[in-house]
């Protein structure tokens, strides 16, 4: 079982706004979580801090797995804090 990590609320369901790290390293800010209009899927909404920005989504599941870096397992995207 992995542990609770900072910015998923696994009680609620829920995804806290704000600031993450993508594990490669860009950071994003999470603006919300939508509904798919077909499949009801819970998808994030979140914005790249580089480039020319966007809106971007991905599923609630895949958003908050862990993945296996040099043999040690992290979070695909760690929160930061609230937006700055």
């Amino acid at each position: 079982m992995v542990p609770p990590r900072a910015g998923v609320d696994f009680m609620n369901d829920t995804i806290r706004l704000g600031r993450y790290r993508h594990y490669k390293g860009n950071e994003y800010t999470v603006i919300g979580v939508a509904r798919h209009s077909e499949t009801l899927e819970e998808m994030v909404v979140y914005r790249p801090e580089y480039g020319e920005g966007g809106l971007w989504v991905r599923p609630i599941g895949m958003f908050v797995e862990t993945v296996m870096i040099a043999g040690e397992t992290r979070p695909r995207f760690e929160y930061l804090g609230g937006e700055k």
